[in-house]
């Protein structure tokens, strides 16, 4: 992209980020350094994605935003709801794109190709499917959590039903709104990509109808990545429930929520807290008995926590690791199945 575009475009966006304050002043930093690493690419189509994604983002972030920090609460105990982003996040979500954009740009320039042959330039895909990825998961989480109906945990074999907030739960709306966002990056990425035109017994020419797949294969695939992060985060990142309230506890910046401390008292007044979140469940009065019942005789510590309690997850990853481990995921399997199907090696990537 022409740095006479891409500057003051990216200015333009610093500002809006600062007066918005959708973004953390090192989240400002590091959001400058991905404009400027997707902007030396010679076409307009990863800068342009960058933005629309950036905006877009914001724009559901905002959405009902004060419905959505009452369903949630913060670590620091006031209302949930998503604040200004960290640097952290912003490389969770970009960081795949700027490498392979970085990576592209240099093959481009090596052999001076002024447009995207059909059945080729894997790298492309790649960057494709890591923003339609981001903004289906960014649209799940952002508009799903406002659906009437509770989430289901995906990772219980009984889809049970689990706090709005919990990582891993998932509605009809949530999915929907996860191909809506997966649709607006794919659709944005068609109108940017320039296209080999099929000339007349060419082989590297886009014909409509292969542009048409390519769009519904990509956002079926970024629509998938919602659901991938769904997966992830119900397995490998912790949701905390706190007990008093019944809402899921989120970690500032993305960060992990702590509980209660390790040992036999410690299980103890876990375990009180879980059935106490469960009656907050509607679980009925036997839970309230299991809880007298298991605290008789008990005196607390002063540094034990049992207003909070895990809901779900195995707490290895955090939000921003999972993030970054689903773009990662989405946009190398995207390549390695356009190099399966188009029988591209998968070593072109690297230029050989």
């Amino acid at each position: 992209m022409k740095a006479i575009i891409a500057g003051p475009i990216t200015l333009l966006m610093v500002y809006r980020a600062w007066s918005h304050k959708s973004l953390t002043p090192a989240g400002i930093v590091a959001a400058t350094l991905t404009a400027i690493a997707h902007a030396v690419h010679p076409w307009n189509l990863p800068f342009a994605l960058l933005i629309i994604f950036f905006l877009a983002g914001t724009r559901v972030t905002k959405v009902k935003h004060d419905v959505k920090a009452q369903l949630t609460i913060s670590a620091g105990g006031s209302p949930g709801g998503e604040g200004a982003r960290t640097h952290i996040q912003v490389f969770a979500n970009s960081a795949v794109a700027s490498v392979l954009s970085l990576l592209h740009a240099y093959q481009l320039r090596q052999r001076d190709a002024s447009c995207y042959p059909w059945a080729k330039d894997l790298l492309l895909v790649g960057i494709v499917a890591n923003y339609a990825a981001v903004a289906a998961d960014t649209f799940s989480s952002e508009l799903g959590i406002l659906s009437k109906s509770p989430p289901r945990l995906i990772t219980s074999l009984n889809l049970r039903k689990v706090p709005p907030g919990t990582n891993g739960g998932v509605t009809l709306f949530g999915l929907a709104a996860g191909l809506l966002g997966s649709l607006i990056l794919v659709t944005a990425s068609m109108a940017f990509i320039p296209f080999c035109s099929p000339a007349l017994g060419s082989a590297v020419g886009w014909t409509f109808k292969e542009r048409q797949r390519f769009t519904l294969a990509m956002t079926l695939w970024g629509a998938l990545g919602s659901v991938l992060d769904s997966f992830l985060g119900g397995w490998l990142q912790t949701s905390v429930v706190d007990t008093h309230t019944g809402k899921v506890i989120e970690g500032e910046g993305g960060r992990r929520v702590l509980v209660a401390g390790t040992g036999p008292k410690s299980m103890h007044f876990k375990k009180e807290a879980e059935i106490q979140a469960r009656l907050l469940h509607g679980e009925g009065k036997a839970a309230v008995e299991k809880t007298n019942m298991g605290a008789a005789g008990q005196e607390k510590p002063a540094n034990e926590h049992p207003g909070r309690v895990i809901e779900s997850g195995s707490g290895l990853l955090d939000n921003n690791e999972v993030n970054f481990l689903m773009a990662f995921t989405m946009s190398l399997g995207a390549m390695g199945i356009a190099s399966w199907a188009w029988g591209v090696p998968i070593q072109s990537v690297f230029g050989y």
